[in-house]
């Protein structure tokens, strides 16, 4: 259906090609596609089949439409594709996702709607305004983005109603962590690359591995683990990290930790999502939400220890994410990022024992802004 992602040499392109798996595509990325054919075909009367799409990182898949509609006398168009996850065990596998678009008058921009099997986000702490479909940020600047593009190319204006829909979304979001976050109605519209990465804990865990040896033979001394492609970003800003230092941890932090112990360099730095790292903090090896939660009050707990009174203990203790309870301390000058990346550098040495690496570990949000760090830290420190 797509092309396939483009592999390097080394780092993290290399231990993604290592487990052998097959990639797919993010909800956010047919969402895009939908979009785009469905104002193509609103502009011209033509549905584009396949519709190509350019991701964030360059890579331009093409998607074969599983419904076209063209209908009220041209002034509305749907198109849609069938989801491939590839080889991850991904509960929206198969899923049929539709975007409809209408046009609007000059001015109006694009306005995004839930339709049916679409959540609508009911609680605040989550990247959304409360009341707004849950349909992600970057699927939004990328839909936004393509539509600019097909409205240049085909004399439109680019604003545009796009309401995104997906069929039994509601059904199959009861198989993820949406009701519990108070995204009510259906599925979020998800993704940051556009790639869906398979995990197959044997084949990732093995993956890792080779890539701690790919950067101990090129003889690097500091490597970086991180939980996905925003916190890589980070880590090589800040620390100037060549490709082969880069270690694709995804959830696997203690697959990463008790690799290194064995087989130490001389710095290790964890980058990822302050709701992933917490759990890290919290004990946690695995940072899959199927296997390890958000505990909001042991951040309640480090809020105190960072200065926070009852009232707002309380508060991070019922607060509807990480996110939130982030929020929260914030406001009142409580640095819970980086008490969370303290308690997280210093739970990664203890699962180290004692082994000639230093450690330090940064937070960050779903912008890629640092939320909190630690200093480095070796054994004995």
């Amino acid at each position: 259906m797509a092309e396939a992602q483009p592999q390097g040499t080394g780092g993290r392109s290399a231990q993604l090609a290592h487990t052998g798996l097959r990639h797919g595509w993010t909800t956010g990325a047919c969402a895009t596609a939908a979009s785009t054919a469905a104002y193509t075909a609103l502009l011209t009367g033509d549905f584009p089949d396949p519709v190509t799409i350019t991701l964030p990182k360059g890579q331009t898949p093409a998607f074969a439409l599983a419904k076209e509609e063209l209908a009220d006398g041209g002034r509305r168009a749907m198109a849609a594709v069938v989801k491939d996850a590839g080889d991850d065990p991904d509960v929206t596998h198969g899923a049929l996702i539709r975007a409809t678009v209408r046009e609007l008058p000059a001015g109006s921009g694009v306005v995004f709607r839930a339709g049916p099997g679409v959540g609508t986000v009911t609680r605040p702490g989550l990247p959304l305004d409360v009341g707004e479909p849950a349909i992600n940020p970057v699927p939004r600047q990328l839909i936004t983005g393509h539509l600019a593009e097909v409205a240049a190319r085909h004399g439109g204006r680019g604003d545009a109603e796009v309401e995104i829909s997906v069929d039994h979304g509601e059904e199959i979001a009861r198989s993820t962590w949406n009701p519990r976050l108070g995204i009510l109605g259906g599925l979020s519209i998800l993704g940051t690359t556009g790639i869906v990465v398979p995990y197959s804990c044997s084949a990732w865990i093995d993956s890792i591995r080779r890539g701690v040896d790919v950067a101990r033979a090129a003889g690097r001394r500091h490597v970086a683990g991180c939980t996905g492609s925003t916190s890589e970003k980070v880590a090589v800003a800040l620390h100037h990290l060549p490709d082969d230092a880069l270690l694709d941890m995804g959830d696997f932090a203690g697959a990463v930790l008790k690799y290194v112990r064995r087989h130490p360099v001389d710095r290790l730095t964890i980058c990822g999502g302050f709701a992933k790292l917490s759990k890290l903090a919290a004990g946690h090896l695995d940072l899959h939400s199927a296997r390890s939660q958000v505990d909001k009050g042991f951040l309640a707990e480090l809020a105190r220890r960072g200065g926070a009174d009852e009232a707002l203990s309380s508060a991070v203790a019922d607060a509807n994410t990480g996110l939130a309870a982030l929020q929260l301390c914030a406001a009142a000058g409580v640095p819970l990022g980086d008490l969370v990346a303290l308690t997280a550098r210093d739970e990664a040495l203890s699962v180290l024992r004692g082994a000639p690496v230093t450690v330090d570990v940064i937070c960050i949000d779903r912008a890629g802004l640092v939320v909190g760090r630690s200093e480095a830290r070796g054994p004995g420190a």
